[in-house]
């Protein structure tokens, strides 16, 4: 007997890593897949490479639009959700603060609302998940006598965009212990890899190497944090939302601690290795340290052993690999657009 797919209702599957999770979930070929974005500048790569496939489709929408998420909800009926939706730039969150709370936080809880709605009025299976992205920020700085994060950790964000995210992760827990709301929460680190927006340290660096353009460090550049590759993260979240117990929260990382200097010199390296300069400098004199962003977290590390012991995960891509992947993805990419 043949088994029905999955009704996947994803938000925010144009960003990076949704846009990662919708093609590596197709490819299992399990699922039936609506994805609602409004479609901003952090979907770029979506508007360059459109998602087709018989079990997709693409709808343009605001979740915080509840006439509309209300219909949709009704037509497709998912099985189960995942809200990637978000505005996620620390920077920008800094100069705008009021759009991060106006989306990260207005407009998901609509999107929450509507969800309660339709799972009161209809009859969904045991099964039916919420599973909601969130970010390691929202712990705020790693104190220096602690080695991670557990997700016993108290909030501590120290920007508006990590204020935000930790907004909706608390309204969330709340409503599971009020309205018994079946979400899950998972709470990632770093990531890094393919159709990465250019405003991101790794694809900036690369990019401004390309373009034999100067290299902004916050700082000292020692802030550190913990690295993971798309891949491996949105294997990770299926895992999750097929697997995760309602009501618990589940810590993502594959454990590569780097400060943002090392990062840099890593690139750097690959760089003067296997595309050096005519002139044979290293494009190291490209750095150039400047002042320091407010509020700026010095470090954030997850401990990730729930999700392994809980929901056997464990798979860890080697970063130095990805990272090499990552550059020459880019400097395809840029290629490409500029042979056009």
């Amino acid at each position: 007997m043949k088994r029905s797919r999955t009704r996947l209702l994803i938000t925010g599957g144009a960003g990076f890593i949704g846009y990662n999770l919708v093609n590596y979930l197709l490819k299992k070929n399990k699922y039936n897949i609506l994805n609602i974005d409004k479609l901003s500048y952090a979907g770029y790569y979506y508007k360059k490479y459109p998602i087709v496939s018989k079990n997709y489709k693409f709808v343009k929408c605001d979740i915080g639009n509840k006439n509309k998420i209300r219909k949709l909800l009704n037509t497709f009926k998912p099985n189960k959700i995942i809200n990637l939706a978000a505005e996620s730039h620390v920077d920008n969150s800094i100069n705008n603060p009021s759009e991060f709370i106006k989306n990260n936080v207005i407009s998901i809880f609509n999107f929450i609302e509507e969800v309660r709605n339709y799972l009161q009025k209809n009859k969904v299976n045991d099964n039916f998940i919420f599973h909601h992205i969130s970010t390691d920020e929202v712990y705020g700085d790693l104190e220096k006598n602690r080695n991670a994060f557990s997700e016993q950790s108290p909030y501590r964000p120290s920007s508006p965009y990590s204020a935000s995210k930790s907004s909706i992760d608390h309204i969330l827990r709340a409503y599971f212990r009020t309205y018994n709301f079946p979400v899950v929460i998972s709470i990632c680190s770093n990531n890094f890899g393919p159709f990465q927006n250019v405003e991101k340290l790794i694809p900036l660096t690369i990019n401004n190497i390309i373009h034999e353009k100067n290299i902004p460090i916050y700082g000292n550049g020692k802030q550190i944090r913990d690295w993971i590759y798309v891949l491996d993260h949105v294997d990770a979240l299926e895992r999750v939302f097929k697997k995760g117990i309602m009501g618990e929260t589940y810590n993502i990382s594959t454990n590569n601690k780097l400060s943002n200097i090392e990062v840099i010199k890593k690139i750097i390296k690959i760089f003067d290795r296997d595309f050096p300069r005519s002139n044979k400098e290293s494009y190291s004199n490209l750095i150039r340290y400047v002042k320091d962003r407010p509020g700026h977290d010095n470090k954030y590390i997850l401990n990730s052993n729930k999700i392994k012991k809980k929901l056997n995960w464990n798979l860890s891509s080697s970063f130095n690999k990805s990272l090499e992947l990552t550059i020459k993805w880019y400097i395809k990419e840029i290629n490409k657009n500029e042979k056009k």
